[in-house]
């Protein structure tokens, strides 16, 4: 399957939330908040049926429409790209990147030790 971009993700997102919708059911989830009108949404839906990553099936004369790709799919090839296109696959430098960058929050450290505790069991 193609990327997906971030303006299909949108689509993607709300069939994630909701299958299967019509088009129309898409327009209204979506446009609204990207200031995007009925042509614009059915140009992504076109090229997310092309790419595979949706399917239509037609249902009392409309079209209703369902993901091919699962969000956590979806998320996993997105992450594992940027590791790949910018850290070289590794996740130390990333997680160092955003704790040079960006003050990470007791709680967020929290979870990153519970994360590395649980790794190190697992490995045990």
């Amino acid at each position: 399957m193609s990327r997906i971009s971030g303006a299909e993700s949108q689509i993607m997102e709300a069939l994630w939330n909701e299958e299967p919708l019509t088009a129309e059911e898409i327009i209204a989830k979506v446009g609204p908040a990207n200031a995007w009108g009925e042509a614009t949404v059915k140009t992504l839906i076109n090229r997310l049926l092309k790419k595979k990553a949706l399917i239509s099936a037609r249902s009392g004369g409309r079209a209703l429409y369902r993901t091919l790709v699962t969000r956590e799919d979806y998320v996993t090839g997105e992450s594992q790209g940027l590791l790949d296109r910018l850290f070289g696959g590794q996740i130390a430098p990333l997680v160092a990147h955003y704790a040079q960058h960006r003050a990470l929050s007791a709680e967020e450290v929290a979870r990153l030790k519970r994360l590395i505790a649980d790794l190190e069991a697992d490995d045990e």
